[in-house]
């Protein structure tokens, strides 16, 4: 496994630059943010999901991996509520969510990114992260006519919100460029702020790193860290690059063929024998 963490450049903030490798997670992690149970997705007669349960905890950095073709998209897909289960039952913070209208995730405090981009490629990079603070805004049809009032201070807000992720990210100086422009990695940090503007709780990153250099990569491994510590904001994600995975993750969870094979630390995950038989022993 890789030492990224031993890698990633210190980042100055308020009251000084991060330590990584001191990081922890406050007495708030003991709780379940969500918890999946039995849950199972068929497609047809394809049985892409079987069983999996799954405890979150509020704090943790939560990966899921496993082989192409295990069911971690489509387990992302019913968390997101894009996919209603086939049976069992997803539960946020004590919301059973099963089955909810994905339109309502954002207000129930789930933001996700995805494998291929999403992007607005012709609108600037402030747009875009716009679009995720706007799915928030809870001004009437009125006001938004005729900007007054509360739909006025709810629009100021919003961009002092979408200037304060910029700075976070570091995008400050491609704020205003059309994001088509951007190299991939940056493309995919206007994403990541899309859904960060949207103020989640729990934040699903479906391969984040994929296609990124090793530069970009300790970039995001970093953000992801600042997320968790700074924003206070739960992580899932989705990845098949190992060093990322074993060096931030609270807790590791495997599928094969759709069924969990394993969960623990990433230590435990590392020497589980079925875990180096179904997917790192496959060199992914």
């Amino acid at each position: 496994m890789s030492a990224l963490l031993a890698q990633l450049p210190e980042r100055s903030v308020v009251g000084g630059p991060i330590d990584f490798a001191g990081k922890s997670v406050g007495a708030s992690a003991a709780q379940t943010l969500l918890e999946l149970q039995g849950i199972g997705k068929r497609f047809g007669g394809l049985e892409a999901l079987a069983g999996i349960d799954l405890r979150v905890q509020r704090g943790h950095i939560f990966s899921v991996i496993g082989p192409n073709g295990a069911g971690k998209t489509t387990l992302f897909n019913l968390i997101s509520c894009l996919l209603p289960p086939s049976n069992g039952s997803i539960v946020l913070d004590g919301d059973n969510i099963t089955g909810a209208p994905a339109h309502s995730l954002s207000k129930r405090g789930i933001a996700r990114t995805f494998q291929n981009l999403a992007v607005f490629k012709h609108e600037t990079v402030i747009d875009n992260i716009l679009t995720g603070l706007h799915a928030r805004l809870t001004t009437g049809i009125f006001g938004a006519a005729f900007y007054w009032g509360a739909t006025r201070r709810a629009e100021i807000a919003a961009r002092e919100s979408a200037e304060e992720i910029i700075e976070f990210l570091e995008i400050e100086t491609i704020r205003d460029l059309p994001v088509g422009t951007l190299s991939y990695g940056l493309q995919k940090r206007v994403e990541l702020g899309r859904a960060l503007a949207m103020q989640p709780r729990l934040l699903l990153l479906d391969e984040m790193v994929s296609g990124m250099n090793q530069e970009e990569t300790e970039d995001i491994a970093r953000f992801i860290l600042d997320i968790r510590e700074e924003r206070n904001i739960t992580v899932m994600m989705i990845e098949h690059e190992m060093g990322i995975v074993m060096d931030i993750s609270d807790h590791v969870c495997v599928l094969n063929f759709g069924r969990k094979i394993a969960d623990g630390t990433p230590a435990e995950v590392a020497g589980n024998p079925a875990v180096i038989a179904a997917y790192l022993g496959q060199g992914a």
